[in-house]
Protein backbone atom coordinates (compact mmCIF):
# COMPACT_ATOMS: atom_id res chain seq x y z
CA UNK A 1 0.00 0.00 0.00
CA UNK A 2 1.21 3.48 -0.77
CA UNK A 3 2.21 5.33 2.37
CA UNK A 4 -0.07 8.28 3.11
CA UNK A 5 -0.53 10.62 6.06
CA UNK A 6 -3.95 9.31 7.07
CA UNK A 7 -5.51 7.29 9.87
CA UNK A 8 -8.58 5.53 8.52
CA UNK A 9 -9.24 5.99 4.77
CA UNK A 10 -12.96 6.05 5.50
CA UNK A 11 -12.54 8.94 7.94
CA UNK A 12 -10.05 10.98 5.90
CA UNK A 13 -12.54 13.62 4.75
CA UNK A 14 -14.12 14.12 8.18
CA UNK A 15 -10.75 14.36 9.93
CA UNK A 16 -9.46 16.83 7.34
CA UNK A 17 -12.50 19.08 7.83
CA UNK A 18 -12.09 18.87 11.60
CA UNK A 19 -8.47 19.89 11.13
CA UNK A 20 -9.47 22.87 9.01
CA UNK A 21 -11.82 24.13 11.71
CA UNK A 22 -9.12 23.76 14.36
CA UNK A 23 -6.61 25.67 12.24
CA UNK A 24 -8.93 28.48 11.07
CA UNK A 25 -11.55 28.94 13.84
CA UNK A 26 -11.87 32.65 13.04
CA UNK A 27 -12.74 31.88 9.41
CA UNK A 28 -14.70 28.63 9.20
CA UNK A 29 -16.92 26.34 11.20
CA UNK A 30 -17.53 22.65 10.54
CA UNK A 31 -21.15 21.59 11.06
CA UNK A 32 -20.80 17.85 11.64
CA UNK A 33 -24.56 17.22 11.72
CA UNK A 34 -25.21 18.77 8.31
CA UNK A 35 -21.71 18.01 6.96
CA UNK A 36 -21.05 21.59 5.90
CA UNK A 37 -18.21 24.10 6.09
CA UNK A 38 -19.64 27.52 7.00
CA UNK A 39 -18.28 30.97 7.61
CA UNK A 40 -17.38 31.27 11.29
CA UNK A 41 -19.37 34.52 11.35
CA UNK A 42 -22.30 34.31 8.94
CA UNK A 43 -22.67 37.20 6.52
CA UNK A 44 -25.81 39.32 6.66
CA UNK A 45 -27.88 41.07 4.00
CA UNK A 46 -26.04 39.76 0.96
CA UNK A 47 -26.53 37.14 -1.70
CA UNK A 48 -25.30 33.80 -0.39
CA UNK A 49 -22.82 31.66 -2.30
CA UNK A 50 -22.73 27.89 -1.98
CA UNK A 51 -20.55 25.43 -3.85
CA UNK A 52 -19.28 21.93 -3.31
CA UNK A 53 -18.53 18.56 -4.81
CA UNK A 54 -16.43 15.54 -4.13
CA UNK A 55 -13.47 15.81 -1.79
CA UNK A 56 -9.94 15.13 -2.98
CA UNK A 57 -9.65 18.54 -4.69
CA UNK A 58 -8.46 20.49 -1.65
CA UNK A 59 -8.34 23.34 -0.94
CA UNK A 60 -11.42 23.47 -3.21
CA UNK A 61 -14.13 24.15 -2.00
CA UNK A 62 -13.88 24.36 1.77
CA UNK A 63 -10.70 26.43 1.58
CA UNK A 64 -12.60 29.20 -0.21
CA UNK A 65 -15.20 29.83 2.48
CA UNK A 66 -14.93 33.31 3.92
CA UNK A 67 -15.24 36.98 3.20
CA UNK A 68 -15.20 37.71 -0.53
CA UNK A 69 -15.92 34.14 -1.65
CA UNK A 70 -18.21 31.36 -0.44
CA UNK A 71 -20.63 31.32 2.46
CA UNK A 72 -20.96 27.54 2.50
CA UNK A 73 -19.05 24.59 1.05
CA UNK A 74 -20.70 21.18 0.75
CA UNK A 75 -18.10 18.37 0.69
CA UNK A 76 -18.85 14.89 -0.57
CA UNK A 77 -16.75 11.77 -0.20
CA UNK A 78 -13.58 11.53 -2.28
CA UNK A 79 -14.51 12.15 -5.93
CA UNK A 80 -18.22 11.68 -5.09
CA UNK A 81 -20.94 14.31 -5.19
CA UNK A 82 -22.52 15.43 -1.92
CA UNK A 83 -26.12 14.32 -1.54
CA UNK A 84 -29.04 16.49 -2.58
CA UNK A 85 -30.03 16.75 1.09
CA UNK A 86 -26.54 18.03 2.00
CA UNK A 87 -26.71 20.62 -0.75
CA UNK A 88 -30.21 21.60 0.33
CA UNK A 89 -29.02 22.18 3.89
CA UNK A 90 -26.05 24.14 2.56
CA UNK A 91 -28.31 26.29 0.40
CA UNK A 92 -30.55 27.16 3.35
CA UNK A 93 -27.49 27.90 5.51
CA UNK A 94 -26.12 30.30 2.89
CA UNK A 95 -29.32 32.34 2.68
CA UNK A 96 -29.55 35.64 4.54
CA UNK A 97 -32.70 36.81 2.84
CA UNK A 98 -31.40 37.85 -0.58
CA UNK A 99 -31.21 34.50 -2.32
CA UNK A 100 -28.44 32.02 -2.98
CA UNK A 101 -26.15 31.42 -5.95
CA UNK A 102 -25.14 27.81 -6.46
CA UNK A 103 -21.76 27.42 -8.20
CA UNK A 104 -21.48 23.95 -9.67
CA UNK A 105 -18.75 22.17 -11.63
CA UNK A 106 -20.09 20.34 -14.67
CA UNK A 107 -20.27 16.76 -13.44
CA UNK A 108 -23.47 14.74 -13.67
CA UNK A 109 -23.86 13.97 -9.95
CA UNK A 110 -23.18 17.55 -8.90
CA UNK A 111 -25.60 19.00 -11.46
CA UNK A 112 -28.35 16.58 -10.43
CA UNK A 113 -28.01 17.11 -6.68
CA UNK A 114 -27.65 20.89 -6.85
CA UNK A 115 -30.70 21.06 -9.14
CA UNK A 116 -32.79 19.06 -6.68
CA UNK A 117 -31.53 21.23 -3.82
CA UNK A 118 -32.50 24.38 -5.70
CA UNK A 119 -36.00 23.05 -6.22
CA UNK A 120 -36.30 22.16 -2.53
CA UNK A 121 -35.09 25.62 -1.55
CA UNK A 122 -38.06 27.08 -3.39
CA UNK A 123 -40.34 25.25 -0.96
CA UNK A 124 -38.66 27.32 1.79
CA UNK A 125 -39.11 30.59 -0.13
CA UNK A 126 -35.37 30.80 -0.86
CA UNK A 127 -34.59 32.10 -4.34
CA UNK A 128 -31.70 30.36 -6.08
CA UNK A 129 -29.79 30.57 -9.32
CA UNK A 130 -27.24 28.06 -10.60
CA UNK A 131 -24.03 28.78 -12.48
CA UNK A 132 -22.34 25.81 -14.13
CA UNK A 133 -18.56 25.94 -14.58
CA UNK A 134 -17.46 24.01 -17.69
CA UNK A 135 -13.98 25.22 -18.56
CA UNK A 136 -12.04 22.03 -19.38
CA UNK A 137 -11.03 22.43 -23.02
CA UNK A 138 -9.86 18.82 -23.27
CA UNK A 139 -13.48 17.66 -23.08
CA UNK A 140 -14.89 20.18 -25.56
CA UNK A 141 -16.39 17.90 -28.20
CA UNK A 142 -18.02 20.71 -30.23
CA UNK A 143 -21.01 18.43 -30.72
CA UNK A 144 -24.71 19.27 -30.88
CA UNK A 145 -25.09 19.41 -27.13
CA UNK A 146 -26.17 15.81 -26.54
CA UNK A 147 -23.15 14.95 -24.40
CA UNK A 148 -22.27 16.14 -20.90
CA UNK A 149 -20.08 18.93 -22.26
CA UNK A 150 -16.85 20.29 -20.85
CA UNK A 151 -15.87 19.30 -17.31
CA UNK A 152 -15.56 21.91 -14.59
CA UNK A 153 -12.02 22.47 -13.31
CA UNK A 154 -9.84 25.30 -12.00
CA UNK A 155 -11.86 28.18 -13.47
CA UNK A 156 -14.23 27.60 -10.55
CA UNK A 157 -11.75 29.55 -8.39
CA UNK A 158 -12.17 32.63 -10.58
CA UNK A 159 -15.95 32.19 -10.69
CA UNK A 160 -16.17 31.97 -6.90
CA UNK A 161 -13.85 34.95 -6.42
CA UNK A 162 -15.64 37.25 -8.88
CA UNK A 163 -19.12 36.25 -7.71
CA UNK A 164 -18.05 36.57 -4.08
CA UNK A 165 -16.75 40.10 -4.64
CA UNK A 166 -19.92 41.13 -6.44
CA UNK A 167 -22.04 39.77 -3.60
CA UNK A 168 -19.97 41.61 -0.97
CA UNK A 169 -20.59 44.84 -2.90
CA UNK A 170 -24.33 44.37 -2.49
CA UNK A 171 -25.24 42.96 -5.89
CA UNK A 172 -28.63 41.36 -6.40
CA UNK A 173 -28.96 37.63 -7.04
CA UNK A 174 -29.27 38.22 -10.79
CA UNK A 175 -26.28 40.59 -10.82
CA UNK A 176 -24.09 38.13 -8.91
CA UNK A 177 -25.20 35.28 -11.17
CA UNK A 178 -24.50 37.33 -14.30
CA UNK A 179 -20.97 38.13 -13.10
CA UNK A 180 -20.33 34.46 -12.36
CA UNK A 181 -21.73 33.28 -15.70
CA UNK A 182 -19.59 35.72 -17.61
CA UNK A 183 -16.43 34.24 -16.05
CA UNK A 184 -17.64 30.67 -16.52
CA UNK A 185 -18.55 31.31 -20.16
CA UNK A 186 -15.21 32.86 -21.12
CA UNK A 187 -12.75 30.71 -19.10
CA UNK A 188 -10.83 27.73 -20.44
CA UNK A 189 -8.43 25.28 -18.78
CA UNK A 190 -5.96 22.63 -19.93
CA UNK A 191 -4.10 20.21 -17.66
CA UNK A 192 -1.32 17.63 -17.80
CA UNK A 193 0.07 15.03 -15.43
CA UNK A 194 3.39 13.29 -14.94
CA UNK A 195 1.78 10.89 -12.45
CA UNK A 196 -1.83 10.11 -11.53
CA UNK A 197 -3.25 10.53 -8.05
CA UNK A 198 -3.87 7.67 -5.62
CA UNK A 199 -7.07 7.32 -3.58
CA UNK A 200 -6.66 7.21 0.22
CA UNK A 201 -5.89 3.67 1.30
CA UNK A 202 -5.11 2.43 -2.22
CA UNK A 203 -1.71 1.22 -3.41
CA UNK A 204 -2.04 2.09 -7.11
CA UNK A 205 -2.57 5.41 -8.91
CA UNK A 206 -5.63 5.91 -11.10
CA UNK A 207 -3.56 5.16 -14.21
CA UNK A 208 0.05 4.32 -15.03
CA UNK A 209 2.52 6.31 -17.09
CA UNK A 210 5.85 5.24 -18.46
CA UNK A 211 9.02 7.04 -17.34
CA UNK A 212 8.98 9.22 -20.47
CA UNK A 213 5.22 9.76 -20.77
CA UNK A 214 2.96 12.69 -19.93
CA UNK A 215 -0.85 12.54 -19.88
CA UNK A 216 -2.32 15.58 -21.64
CA UNK A 217 -5.84 16.78 -20.86
CA UNK A 218 -6.38 14.98 -17.54
CA UNK A 219 -9.44 15.55 -15.36
CA UNK A 220 -9.55 16.32 -11.66
CA UNK A 221 -11.15 12.97 -10.79
CA UNK A 222 -8.21 11.01 -12.11
CA UNK A 223 -9.61 10.78 -15.63
CA UNK A 224 -7.14 9.99 -18.37
CA UNK A 225 -6.44 12.68 -20.90
CA UNK A 226 -6.93 13.08 -24.62
CA UNK A 227 -3.34 12.29 -25.59
CA UNK A 228 -0.14 10.79 -24.24
CA UNK A 229 2.96 12.75 -25.15
CA UNK A 230 6.68 12.50 -24.49
CA UNK A 231 8.13 14.18 -21.43
CA UNK A 232 9.75 17.51 -22.27
CA UNK A 233 10.97 20.76 -20.72
CA UNK A 234 8.70 23.04 -18.71
CA UNK A 235 8.52 25.50 -21.60
CA UNK A 236 7.50 22.78 -24.05
CA UNK A 237 4.91 21.32 -21.66
CA UNK A 238 3.42 24.76 -21.02
CA UNK A 239 3.18 25.36 -24.76
CA UNK A 240 1.02 22.21 -25.06
CA UNK A 241 -1.47 23.89 -22.72
CA UNK A 242 -1.19 27.50 -23.87
CA UNK A 243 -1.56 26.97 -27.62
CA UNK A 244 -5.05 25.39 -27.58
CA UNK A 245 -6.27 27.82 -24.91
CA UNK A 246 -5.22 30.87 -26.93
CA UNK A 247 -6.75 29.47 -30.10
CA UNK A 248 -10.05 28.52 -28.48
CA UNK A 249 -10.46 31.89 -26.74
CA UNK A 250 -9.45 33.80 -29.85
CA UNK A 251 -6.76 35.73 -27.98
CA UNK A 252 -4.31 37.88 -29.89
CA UNK A 253 -2.12 40.93 -29.63
CA UNK A 254 -3.64 43.44 -27.25
CA UNK A 255 -5.64 40.86 -25.31
CA UNK A 256 -5.39 40.73 -21.53
CA UNK A 257 -5.96 37.73 -19.30
CA UNK A 258 -6.09 36.47 -15.76
CA UNK A 259 -3.88 33.37 -15.66
CA UNK A 260 -4.24 30.65 -13.03
CA UNK A 261 -1.30 28.23 -12.86
CA UNK A 262 -2.62 25.50 -10.61
CA UNK A 263 -0.85 22.54 -9.04
CA UNK A 264 -2.81 19.30 -9.24
CA UNK A 265 -1.61 17.91 -5.91
CA UNK A 266 2.08 17.11 -5.68
CA UNK A 267 3.70 19.68 -7.95
CA UNK A 268 5.81 21.75 -5.60
CA UNK A 269 6.17 25.55 -5.59
CA UNK A 270 9.48 25.62 -7.45
CA UNK A 271 7.93 23.68 -10.33
CA UNK A 272 4.83 25.87 -10.40
CA UNK A 273 6.91 29.05 -10.47
CA UNK A 274 8.86 27.70 -13.44
CA UNK A 275 5.58 26.78 -15.15
CA UNK A 276 4.23 30.27 -14.45
CA UNK A 277 7.38 31.77 -15.98
CA UNK A 278 6.75 29.73 -19.10
CA UNK A 279 3.11 30.83 -19.24
CA UNK A 280 4.07 34.50 -18.98
CA UNK A 281 6.75 34.20 -21.65
CA UNK A 282 4.57 32.24 -24.06
CA UNK A 283 1.69 34.68 -23.75
CA UNK A 284 3.96 37.73 -23.96
CA UNK A 285 5.48 36.38 -27.17
CA UNK A 286 1.96 36.37 -28.63
CA UNK A 287 1.34 39.97 -27.54
CA UNK A 288 -1.06 38.91 -24.76
CA UNK A 289 -0.84 40.76 -21.44
CA UNK A 290 -1.07 38.77 -18.22
CA UNK A 291 -2.97 41.30 -16.13
CA UNK A 292 -3.07 39.07 -13.02
CA UNK A 293 -1.59 35.71 -12.12
CA UNK A 294 -2.59 33.23 -9.44
CA UNK A 295 0.03 30.53 -8.88
CA UNK A 296 -0.29 27.71 -6.38
CA UNK A 297 -2.23 24.59 -5.45
CA UNK A 298 -5.95 25.35 -5.49
CA UNK A 299 -7.85 22.60 -7.36
CA UNK A 300 -6.23 19.22 -6.97
CA UNK A 301 -6.73 15.60 -7.90
CA UNK A 302 -5.42 14.05 -4.67
CA UNK A 303 -1.63 13.73 -5.13
CA UNK A 304 -1.55 13.96 -8.93
CA UNK A 305 1.81 15.33 -10.10
CA UNK A 306 0.94 17.88 -12.72
CA UNK A 307 -0.47 21.33 -13.34
CA UNK A 308 -3.23 23.14 -15.14
CA UNK A 309 -3.43 26.54 -16.80
CA UNK A 310 -6.64 28.55 -16.80
CA UNK A 311 -7.03 31.71 -18.89
CA UNK A 312 -9.80 34.22 -18.25
CA UNK A 313 -10.09 37.24 -20.58
CA UNK A 314 -9.72 40.28 -18.34
CA UNK A 315 -11.07 43.81 -18.48
CA UNK A 316 -11.10 46.59 -15.85
CA UNK A 317 -14.45 45.50 -14.39
CA UNK A 318 -13.29 41.91 -13.88
CA UNK A 319 -9.95 43.03 -12.45
CA UNK A 320 -11.68 45.31 -9.96
CA UNK A 321 -13.67 42.37 -8.64
CA UNK A 322 -10.61 40.11 -8.67
CA UNK A 323 -8.63 42.66 -6.64
CA UNK A 324 -11.42 43.15 -4.08
CA UNK A 325 -10.57 41.93 -0.54
CA UNK A 326 -10.85 38.22 0.20
CA UNK A 327 -10.11 36.31 3.39
CA UNK A 328 -10.40 32.53 3.32
CA UNK A 329 -8.12 29.71 4.44
CA UNK A 330 -6.75 29.22 0.91
CA UNK A 331 -6.95 32.71 -0.62
CA UNK A 332 -6.45 36.01 1.16
CA UNK A 333 -5.55 39.56 0.21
Amino acid sequence: MKRQIINDPGAAVTEALEGMQLCYPDLVSYDTDRELILRATPARDKVGLVSGGGSGHEPLHAGFVGRGMLDVAVPGAVFASPTALQVHEGTLAADSGRGVLQIVKNYTGDILNFTIAGELAGDHAVDTEMVVVDDDLATDTNDDGDGPGRRGTAAVVAVEKIAGARAELGGSLSEVADAARRVARTSRTMSLALQAGTHPGQDRPAFDLGPDEVELGVGIHGERGIDRVRFASADELAELLIKPLVEDLGLGRGSGVLAIVNGLGSAYPLELSIAARSVHQLLSARGITVARTLVGTYVTSLDMHGFSVTLVPADPDLLKLWDAPVRTPALSW
